[in-house]
Formats: C-alpha cells, sequence, structure tokens
C-alpha cells in the first residue's frame, strides 16, 4: 500500500502548496482520504511517525538557546497563556458536555482538561514554515514566537514522559551525570564530520540514537532524549547547519505523523461541528497573546506578529490527545476533532500571517494603545548617525558590500540585521552594524527619522519578498529619495525586484563569477597579464 500513500500524500501536499496553505493540511487530509478507503496506517507509518516527532524536538533543540527562555516576555508569557487557556477551554468544553450531545456527553472534567491542555498549544511546525519562508526566524517577533512555542513544548514533552507510566530505572540518573561527557563528545564528532551525508548521519545518530534510543532503554521518553540531544550541540557553530541538513529528512518522517493522525478516523457532521467551535475561539488565544506581549513591553508590531504566528491550533495537541487515545483517557474521535480543527486553523492562519505587515500597517494606531509607556532594551530607538550607504542584511553578501563600500567611503556606511548574535559579531569586528528589521514600521521612528540622510540603500537579505517589501515601503516613504539596489538568485527574481521599485538588481551567483575573476587579477600578481601573453 506505500505506493497508494505516497501518492495521495504527494497530490494533497502538492494541491494545498498551490494556494499557499501549508502542506501538512494536504497529509492531514490524505489521511482522511486513505481513513475512507478502509485503509490502515499499519507498524511501518507508526515507525516513520514516530522517527519525525523525535527528528522534530531534535532540530528544535539545536535552534534553541537556553538562557533566551529565562527571559519574562517567554517563559512567562507561554506558561501564563497555557494556564488561562487550559481554564478556560476545560470549562468551556465540561459545559458543553452537559448539553448531552453524543460526542460531548461523555466527557467528565478531567477527560475536559486534557482536551484543552491539547488544545493550549500552537504548532510549531507551522510557525517555523512561516517564518522561515519570510526569512524572519532570527528577528525579535521570531525568537520570541519560537521561545514560547519552546515553554509548550516542554509541557508537552513532560507529560508524554510521565504518561508513558514507565518508572525511570536508576541507570537514568547515571546517564544524566554523564551529559556534560556526553555534550563534549558530540560536539568533539560534529566538528569532525564535514559538510556532507557524515554530517546528516551523525545528526540522525544523535537525535535517535544517543538521545531517543537512550533515554527510552533507561525508562525515560524518547521524545524528551531527543530534545536534549539537539540542546547539547546547539551552541556549536554546526549547529545550524546540521539543522538546514536534516530539514528535508524531517519533513518527510512528519508525513507519516499526519497521516496517521488522518488515518485514526473519518469525519462526521459531528465532529466537523465541534472542530468549528474550537476554532472560533482561536482569535481569543490571539487576544490574550497580544494583551501579555504588550504587557512584557513589546512593541505593539513585534506584538502582533508573534501573535499571528501562534494563531492555531498544534501538532503536538495531536500528539498528546494520540497518547490520551492510546490509553483510552479520551475516544479517538477526538483525535479527529483536533486534526480538523488544526487543519481549519492553518487554512485560516497561512493568509493572516502573509498580509500580518499589511495588518499592523493598517491597525498601528489603535494596536499601540496596548503599549506599555518603556520598552525593552532592543525595542528603544535607535541612531544611525551621519550614513550615507545603509546596508540591509550582514549575511556574506551583505558584509561583503559593506566591507567595500567602508573601503571607499569610510564612515558613511551602516549595516543593520535584525539577529543579534550576528550584529554582536561585527560589532565586535569593528563594523558600524545596529540591530533592526527594516520591515518594521516603527522601525524609521526608532531610527530617529535620520533615514533621510540616506542616498543608497542595499538590500542583502536572503528572503526575496523581505527584499521587494523593502523596496516597495522605500518608494512610497516621502522621506526616501535615494537609490535602491538589491541582491537577487534567479533571473525571474531581478524582474520581481524591479517590478517592487529596486534601481539595480544583481544575480549573487552570475556577480559571483566575475568577482572571483576579478580577485584572482589583483590578487595574484600578472596572472591576468600570463593568460594574455
Amino acid at each position: 500500500m506505500d505506493p497508494i500513500w505516497i501518492t495521495i500524500a504527494f497530490l494533497l501536499g502538492f494541491a494545498v502548496r498551490q494556494v499557499g496553505l501549508p502542506p501538512l493540511v494536504g497529509y492531514l487530509a490524505a489521511g482522511f482520504v486513505l481513513n475512507g478507503f478502509g485503509l490502515q496506517g499499519g507498524d511501518v507509518l507508526e515507525i516513520i511517525s514516530d522517527l519525525g516527532v523525535q527528528l522534530l524536538l531534535f532540530s528544535i533543540g539545536l535552534k534553541l538557546k537556553v538562557k533566551s527562555l529565562f527571559k519574562p516576555q517567554i517563559w512567562a508569557t507561554g506558561a501564563i497563556h497555557m494556564l488561562i487557556t487550559v481554564v478556560f477551554y476545560s470549562a468551556a468544553i465540561f459545559g458543553l458536555s452537559l448539553t448531552g450531545t453524543s460526542l460531548l456527553g461523555s466527557l467528565d472534567f478531567k477527560t475536559s482538561l486534557l482536551i484543552a491542555f491539547a488544545l493550549s498549544f500552537s504548532s510549531t511546525v507551522f510557525a517555523v514554515k512561516v517564518l522561515e519562508e519570510k526569512g524572519e526566524m532570527a528577528s525579535l517577533h521570531g525568537r520570541v514566537s519560537i521561545g514560547i512555542l519552546i515553554i509548550q513544548d516542554i509541557a508537552a514533552v513532560i507529560f508524554l514522559t510521565f504518561s508513558s507510566g514507565k518508572v525511570p530505572s536508576l541507570w537514568a540518573l547515571a546517564l544524566i551525570a554523564l551529559l556534560p561527557v556526553t555534550r563534549y563528545l558530540l560536539k568533539t564528532v560534529l566538528s569532525r564530520c564535514g559538510h556532507g551525508e557524515i554530517l546528516i548521519l551523525a545528526g540522525i545518530f544523535m537525535a535517535l540514537v544517543v538521545g531517543a534510543t537512550a533515554f527510552d532503554m533507561v525508562g525515560l521518553k524518547a521524545d524528551l532524549g531527543a530534545l536534549i540531544a539537539g540542546l547539547l550541540v546547539a551552541d556549536h557553530r554546526k549547529a545550524p547547519e546540521l539543522a538546514e541538513a536534516l530539514l528535508g529528512f524531517k519533513d518527510i518522517f512528519l508525513v507519516g505523523f499526519f497521516l496517521t493522525i488522518g488515518l485514526s478516523g473519518t469525519p462526521t457532521f459531528e465532529t466537523l461541528g465541534i472542530a468549528t467551535l474550537l476554532v472560533i475561539a482561536v482569535p481569543l488565544k490571539v487576544v490574550l497573546f497580544y494583551y501579555l506581549l504588550t504587557r512584557f513591553r513589546l512593541r505593539a508590531r513585534t506584538s502582533l506578529l508573534s501573535s499571528l504566528s501562534l494563531a492555531n491550533y498544534s501538532e503536538f495537541g495531536l500528539i498528546v490527545s494520540y497518547v490520551g487515545a492510546k490509553y483510552s483517557w479520551i475516544g479517538s474521535e477526538w483525535l479527529v476533532v483536533i486534526a480538523l480543527a488544526l487543519s481549519i486553523t492553518f487554512l485560516i492562519a497561512a493568509p493572516l500571517n502573509t498580509a500580518a505587515h499589511r495588518i499592523y500597517m493598517r491597525t498601528v494606531e489603535k494596536l499601540r494603545k496596548l503599549e506599555t509607556k518603556t520598552r525593552l532594551p532592543e525595542e528603544e530607538p535607535i541612531d544611525p548617525g551621519d550614513a550615507k550607504i545603509a546596508i540591509f542584511g550582514m549575511g556574506r553578501v551583505g558584509t561583503g558590500a559593506y566591507d567595500y563600500m567602508r573601503e571607499r567611503h569610510g564612515g558613511k556606511v551602516i549595516g543593520f540585521d535584525y539577529n543579534s548574535e550576528v550584529v554582536k559579531q561585527h560589532q565586535e569586528a569593528g563594523r558600524n552594524v545596529i540591530k533592526g528589521d527594516p520591515l518594521d514600521l516603527d522601525f524609521w521612528d526608532r531610527a530617529k527619522k535620520d533615514d533621510h540622510k540616506v542616498t543608497l540603500v542595499m538590500l542583502a537579505m536572503s528572503s526575496l519578498k523581505e527584499n521587494m517589501e523593502v523596496a516597495k515601503l522605500l518608494k512610497s516613504a516621502p522621506y526616501f529619495k535615494g537609490m535602491i539596489a538589491a541582491t537577487a538568485r534567479f533571473d525571474d527574481e531581478v524582474e520581481s525586484l524591479k517590478e517592487a521599485g529596486v534601481d539595480a538588481a544583481f544575480n549573487v551567483y552570475e556577480e559571483a563569477g566575475a568577482g572571483f575573476a576579478g580577485h584572482i587579477c589583483s590578487a595574484l600578481d600578472g596572472a591576468c597579464e600570463i593568460v594574455k601573453g
């Protein structure tokens, strides 16, 4: 039956992708379709599902900076939001159970509490996908969103650990005691893996063997082991590369998880009706997120973008409900209900996040009314000084452009990036780089309106959409009269950038060849002349 699974999953995943929705909506639908044909998942699909969840947790661990979780705007927002959501949802669900309908009537308060807990999560997969596609993973609102999701995921992992009913063996203490040694060994191995298939295999080995299998052997939850394995090497210089290398494997295995959920039951009018009621409650989650984030001194824009990326239900909610159904704590019909609710919220949240910046621009005055008078340090005003050339995106291309321009124009060059660590590295290297997000409507206010001094803006961000949005913003701004240049990776991107108002766009791959040749001629004295001779 494997070819049938693959075919239906591909067709439906491809179809929903064409309308701008996450493919996992299609995978859930594929599971429902397969179930309608009377097909079952079996042991193989369940194993693939487990591997997908473990690789997901390992990838989360790789991207996690533990110290960031101790910031109040992250841990307090995540904890308070989860607590309020669980209390509200459990009371509402138990209240509905008193109506006596077939699916709701069998619920007691404990069951309602478990369902509410499953619904208190927001989707890590969805948020990561959205932020990656928009190039905003390293932005402040991106880091806040991911931090809150990690707090939620930790709660889920704790639940999964204790739900198994297994008592950890005494060897678990030895395993925990050896974590510092394990960390040293894993980082040493990672340093020597190179950049090919051995790096990928090392990541799978760390996640599934050192993490999941080792924890399972001593009576601890395998999922927790995968998360901790990622945490052990999160500060290694190759961690981002490893996360990127494992991305495809993680996504493919997660297809099995979403198929398994879809195969768990067939949607009915009743399950669809209850799922619709749950979807109606999602705006309350968003409002609560926004209110809490603004209380912790985040600006309206940061709070809104973070809240919108969390405006859904979660695959971890599906995992929690799957465990509940496995141990007969809730009926398997609730897997279908939550899967339907999750799918519908993805249908709604996808276009909302695509239009998030426009939504903010249209509602900025109303949203700012809930801002606090004081700001977090990284939200305070910035001063670009007397710079005439501004470079946005200080990756490899932006850094090269900055060094070239500074050599010719001295202190008239300034760089911007919304990744705090990148900014710190550049500042330590002596470059004039400031943290800032050019897509932030308030960014120009924070820059004290000195941006009118800038005569050339160079857009070197990795996301085409971001470069285009900034170009449109600058072209529509009455205070900017300078020139705009941007980088692209393909010829069609060059045309798109010019349509967005960019004065000059350069294909970095084509320009890299010319730059390499020019560098050789200047670095190797006489090389080009010898060729001519």
